[in-house]
């Protein structure tokens, strides 16, 4: 029986819902910053909803928001931006779904 795909994965992943920023260019090569939110992460990479479609193959950079003074500080103040590569991606009603892998792993 060949393995789950979580099985073969490097990086656990974690069912999280980030809201971030990407920045890259879209289909028409346009600059843009879209708000967007991660579905699940791993160190070396994330699947994010997003409702700008992308390159594949494109560089993009994530930021994530600062959170406010109530967070719960699961996510450190001032997280540097993250450089990225959009891998694969499919629409899903009026969002698309975008594979990310990161240039650095985070952590």
């Amino acid at each position: 029986m060949p393995p789950l795909d979580d099985e073969r994965r490097r990086h656990q992943r974690i069912h999280l819902q980030i809201p971030l920023f990407i920045r890259g260019k879209d289909t028409q090569g346009e600059q843009f910053m879209e708000l967007a939110k991660t579905l699940d992460i791993s160190a070396i990479g994330a699947f994010v909803a997003s409702p700008r479609p992308l390159v594949v193959n494109a560089f993009i950079t994530l930021t994530i928001p600062a959170p406010s003074i109530t967070s719960s500080g699961l996510v450190p103040a001032g997280m540097a931006p993250i450089q990225g590569k959009v891998r694969r991606q499919h629409e899903a009603g009026d969002v698309y779904l975008i594979g990310v892998e990161f240039l650095k792993p985070i952590g």
